[in-house]
């Protein structure tokens, strides 16, 4: 639909392995992105290469043959390659053809072949691509745009955003420049396509096709839940409790499953990328702390189309996605109701306020003494340049 191709951040990752005998893998919900990636680095190599797309049952079928050998004959023949060469296999889907993992171990063992593919789920993957894979395939996780991803995809200079986000103290000038973008990248969310519409109705329409995407895709024709509705009035029920703890029984009683399936549920919802899931930050002479893990939505624009939600549970939303690429994130709750909302790698804390105040960098300060913790900053959505430990969420 779109000819231009816009750089993603992990293009350079990608390419430091296209020279190995290892396959790559990108996973990642559904429309993040990774057909187009794919498409991309395919266009890039000029010769001896071949793509197939597995929502194609005909491409499925050059794999299907018992002799692997024999589908070694299918790929050259069908790409009219030279045996000779380097082979680059592209494949888009294989999460529909679970075999395929067997076919990429031999292949590659056999063979001078580079596979690069691309699943929708992470929970299909795991399986697909087990322990007999191991030390043959390298797995890239792919999300919805960051901000200076957001950026680009909007034709401004990401070198300039860049130099602004590495000075130490940002002025009220600096903040504006990206204002307006970061206002409309809370409320829409990072998926490439929402971003690219030009108005607010098709932005919806195409945030409720992405849904329905991955609840048709993934929830149904992969998933089978046998209560496929349950699952979508859980997905409702955890939109309007972003950024709160889970009671596992009060969703319990709402849904009228047992505890056991609301986990199950969870736990698909989060390897399918669609949902994540925090838990506690604990030291352990610290006894204050419960396991009760929070919810976070994979996208903003996700939220926006299932649930009206205040501006504060928007932006925590929203400065979680920016965080979770920094490294491994906890929160902490004390039992007066006092919390921290992120931990990051056990060292720094991060509290989302919309407009930080006086109030809230001394509330930060106890909290932080609490946890015996020495750096820590707030994170606001507004400009307040009240105190050295103030950060924007456009420049974190």
């Amino acid at each position: 639909m779109y000819s231009m191709y816009y750089k993603r951040i992990i293009d350079k990752e990608i390419k430091k392995y296209l020279n190995n005998n290892k396959a790559l893998i990108v996973t990642g919900m559904r429309r993040t992105g990774k057909t187009t990636l794919l498409r991309h680095f395919y266009d890039n190599i000029s010769s001896n290469k071949v793509w197939f797309d597995f929502e194609n049952p005909l491409d499925i079928k050059h794999f299907e043959d018992i002799d692997y050998n024999d589908v070694l004959e299918n790929i050259i023949n069908q790409g009219n390659l030279d045996r000779k060469k380097r082979i680059y296999v592209f494949i888009d889907e294989v999460q529909l053809y679970p075999e395929i993992s067997k076919v990429v171990k031999y292949l590659i063992d056999h063979h001078n072949i580079k596979f690069l593919l691309t699943g929708s789920s992470s929970y299909y993957l795991k399986n697909l691509f087990p322990e007999s894979l191991s030390g043959r395939k390298i797995l890239f996780n792919l999300y919805p745009l960051n901000f200076e991803e957001f950026l680009v995809f909007k034709g401004l200079n990401a070198k300039k955003y860049q130099a602004i986000k590495n000075k130490k103290k940002i002025s009220e000038l600096d903040y504006e420049l990206y204002d307006k973008q970061y206002e409309e990248y809370a409320e829409w969310g990072g998926f490439p396509e929402v971003v690219l519409r030009k108005n607010k109705r098709e932005k919806k329409e195409e945030l409720k096709d992405i849904f329905s995407s991955y609840f048709q895709n993934e929830v149904i024709r992969l998933a089978d839940f046998g209560k496929n509705k349950k699952v979508r009035d859980l997905i409702i029920l955890l939109s309007a409790r972003v950024g709160s703890q889970l009671d596992i029984v009060k969703l319990s009683q709402e849904l009228g499953i047992t505890r056991v399936t609301v986990y199950s549920y969870l736990s698909f919802l989060e390897a399918t990328f669609f949902i994540h899931l925090l838990s506690p930050y604990s030291r352990s002479v610290d006894r204050e702390v419960s396991g009760t893990q929070k919810v976070y939505f994979c996208d903003n624009g996700i939220l926006k189309i299932l649930a009206e939600i205040n501006p504060g549970q928007k932006f925590e939303n929203l400065v979680y996605n920016q965080l979770k690429f920094k490294g491994n994130l906890h929160y902490y709750r004390k039992r007066t109701g006092a919390e921290v909302d992120f931990i990051l790698d056990k060292k720094t804390c991060y509290e989302a306020k919309t407009k930080a105040t006086e109030k809230d960098v001394k509330e930060l300060s106890r909290n932080m003494e609490h946890v015996k913790l020495k750096e820590g900053y707030l994170i606001s959505q507004a400009f307040n340049p009240i105190d050295k430990i103030i950060k924007y969420g456009q420049f974190i």
